[in-house]
């Protein structure tokens, strides 16, 4: 697992892409999603499904199925750097130990400093070390 993981994070990010997010199914499925900076189109999918699948036949990884998409507009926040990126957006965060008597979080995101996320919610900053994260997503705005 760890190997198809390194190969697929190295060929994404050779093609220009940040690997979001990789889960193997079960029935062989995989999926990988990708992102970049001006957001992901249908081309770029292709380009990255293509160079995988010659990829896993070279490097004899067994799969019966790929998918290859963008992370949403509810994407994972996974990273210190995605937490960095999406300031000043909305995001709904869930905590692996509560922190004054809650796990679950929804606020926007404020600057990250020695691993401690700022969360507006609604008015009231509240810090939460991103090692105590668990899941965390951006939630859609739609005006």
């Amino acid at each position: 697992m760890a190997d198809v993981t390194k190969i697929i994070e190295t060929t994404v990010t050779g093609l220009g892409y940040e690997l979001v997010d990789f889960e193997i199914s079960g029935r062989g499925l995989m999926r990988v999603f990708l992102d970049k900076p001006e957001g992901i189109a249908l081309e770029d999918c292709e380009r990255v499904s293509h160079q995988l699948t010659r990829l896993f036949t070279v490097e004899n990884v067994e799969f019966d199925r790929l998918e290859v998409s963008s992370p949403g507009l509810d994407r994972p926040l996974k990273k210190e750097v995605d937490f960095v990126r999406f300031a000043g957006a909305k995001a709904q965060l869930k905590l692996r130990m509560p922190l004054n008597g809650r796990k679950n979080f929804i606020g926007i995101l404020g600057a990250v400093q020695d691993g401690v996320l700022q969360l507006d919610v609604e008015g009231v900053q509240v810090a939460i070390e991103l090692a105590s994260v668990d899941k965390a997503r951006l939630v859609p705005v739609f005006e």
